[in-house]
């Protein structure tokens, strides 16, 4: 299962975000000019961003000579790129095999219920994405689910959407 990762318009994704230019400039200047420059400057991009912005897109196309076009079949080729800003908290739901067959989209659609949005989407306050992931690696814990690099096993949709209950509690302390 893959989600869409090139941003639809939708009211949530007509918020203009401010992007600071300026945390590229060292970046761009430690790749400009070297060959196979693209794929380090866009993840560099993202750790700073968190998703890689249009504006940054121009920036390293007017910075590097790098078309547009090039840039973008780059980034949506690799699924490590995010075009879309995401929440502090990546949820990402397993639907391997293993997964599957234990009712991971049952885990999926709990979340989805307790979040408020779907498979791909970005909670309003910008404190979950949920994604669904073609597998995590963990399949003797089937049905699985990491937020960050925290790993959740044998999971219902009550046990899944309590530890986002309880991730929601502590981000309010």
């Amino acid at each position: 299962m893959r989600i869409s990762r090139v941003l639809q318009k939708t009211e949530k994704s007509t918020k203009k975000i401010h992007v600071d230019l300026d945390l590229m400039k060292p970046l761009i200047e430690k790749y400009k000019g070297k060959k196979g420059n693209l794929i380090p400057l866009l993840q560099g991009a993202q750790e700073l961003y968190g998703y890689i912005p249009r504006e940054i897109f121009i920036l390293i196309s007017k910075e590097t000579g790098t078309e547009l076009s090039k840039m973008y079949g780059v980034a949506t080729f690799y699924a490590q790129f995010r075009l879309n800003p995401v929440g502090k908290h990546i949820v990402k739901v397993c639907h391997g095999t293993a997964c599957h067959v234990q009712n991971a989209t049952l885990i999926t659609e709990a979340l989805e219920e307790t979040l408020g949005i779907k498979d791909g989407e970005t909670t309003e306050d910008m404190l979950f994405t949920l994604e669904s992931v073609a597998c995590l690696g963990c399949c003797s814990l089937a049905p699985v689910m990491m937020i960050g690099d925290d790993t959740y096993g044998k999971l219902d949709g009550k046990k899944a959407s309590k530890v986002i209950k309880e991730i929601r509690k502590s981000e309010k302390k």
